[in-house]
């Protein structure tokens, strides 16, 4: 198979929507099953409120016109991109989706911005991306009972 290329996503296209709508809760399935914690916000939204999210939409989108995976930030604040999700169709899991998109973002789209992400602690994948990457890991917290996470940072240069 190709390897995707990525580009910016359109939620207002349905057919856009609904992939990345199933790819997030595959995804998260997974995660969820890794960190032992099935409350994952994501797992619960639905399209709709997925639509709503003021959030920009990344892809990796191969040659046939369907989603490997997608990556989206909230609008950006104080110079700081926060990624609100990084996500891989299961089916691609494995073959650099997650990183290429993490590698865009980082050097293509924002390479003089402070970017942040947070991840499960016990998302041993996301961590080893993260810290892969170079990005620092900073003090991990727990945002509810029974759920650790991890933060990483990548300062702007």
């Amino acid at each position: 198979m190709p390897n995707p290329l990525v580009r910016a996503l359109d939620l207002a296209d349905e057919a856009t929507a609904a992939s990345v709508h199933r790819i997030g809760r595959a995804s998260y399935a997974v995660e969820a099953d890794l960190i032992g914690f099935d409350g994952i916000p994501a797992l619960r939204e639905s399209l709709r409120e997925m639509r709503e999210r003021p959030l920009h939409w990344l892809g990796a989108v191969s040659d046939d016109g369907s989603i490997a995976g997608f990556l989206a930030w909230a609008p950006e604040y104080d110079a700081v991109i926060g990624v609100d999700r990084l996500c891989v169709d299961p089916t691609w899991f494995r073959r650099g989706i997650a990183a290429r998109l993490m590698r865009h973002l980082l050097t293509e789209a924002f390479p003089d911005r402070t970017v942040e992400v947070c991840t499960g602690a016990a998302n041993a994948p996301a961590v080893a991306l993260y810290e892969g990457l170079g990005m620092v890991r900073g003090a991990d917290f727990s945002p509810v009972p029974d759920l650790l996470m991890a933060q990483f940072t990548r300062p702007a240069p």
